[in-house]
C-alpha cells in the first residue's frame, strides 16, 4: 500500500509541477505578426501630426533577427537582441531617403535605438520599454 501511496503521489506532483512551469510564450507571440504604431511618448506634437500618411510597422523575423517595416515613410531593416524580456535594436540598415512630412520618422528611429525590453499586455499590445518607461505601443494589423 506504501508503494502503491508513493507512487500515485509522485505522479501527481509530476503533473502538478509540469502543469505549473509555464513557457513564457510571450516571446513567441513577436513573430509572425505586423507591428503598427499606436502611441509614441515624448513629442508634443500630436500623433496624427507625426504620421500623416502612414504608420510605422514592425515585423520580426525570428530566424535571422532581423526586424524590418517602416519608419513612417522610409522602409528600414535592423538586427535585434531578444534575451528573454530584453529587447535591443541595432543600427537600422540603408534605407531609402523620401522627404517625408511630420517628424514622426526621426522620432521612431530615436526611440527605438533606446528600448530595453518589452511586453506584451493582457489586450495583446506590444509595449517597447526603455528602462521601467513603456514609450511606443504597436497593435497586431496582419499576420505574416
Amino acid at each position: 500500500m506504501k508503494k502503491y501511496t508513493l507512487a500515485v503521489v509522485s505522479v501527481l506532483t509530476l503533473l502538478l509541477t509540469s502543469c505549473m512551469a509555464t513557457k513564457d510564450k510571450s516571446a513567441g507571440n513577436l513573430f509572425d505578426t505586423t507591428w503598427e504604431l499606436e502611441y509614441i511618448s515624448g513629442p508634443r506634437i500630436a500623433f496624427n501630426g507625426l504620421y500623416p500618411n502612414k504608420k510605422p510597422q514592425l515585423t520580426f523575423d525570428q530566424k535571422e533577427t532581423r526586424v524590418f517595416g517602416n519608419n513612417g515613410c522610409n522602409g528600414y531593416s535592423a538586427p535585434y537582441t531578444l534575451k528573454g524580456k530584453s529587447l535591443t535594436f541595432g543600427e537600422a540598415g540603408p534605407t531609402t531617403m523620401m522627404y517625408c512630412d511630420g517628424g514622426g520618422e526621426q522620432e521612431f528611429m530615436k526611440q527605438i535605438k533606446q528600448i530595453t525590453s518589452y511586453s506584451i499586455d493582457k489586450d495583446g499590445k506590444l509595449n517597447l520599454i526603455n528602462g521601467d518607461i513603456p514609450v511606443m505601443r504597436f497593435k497586431k494589423v496582419a499576420k505574416q
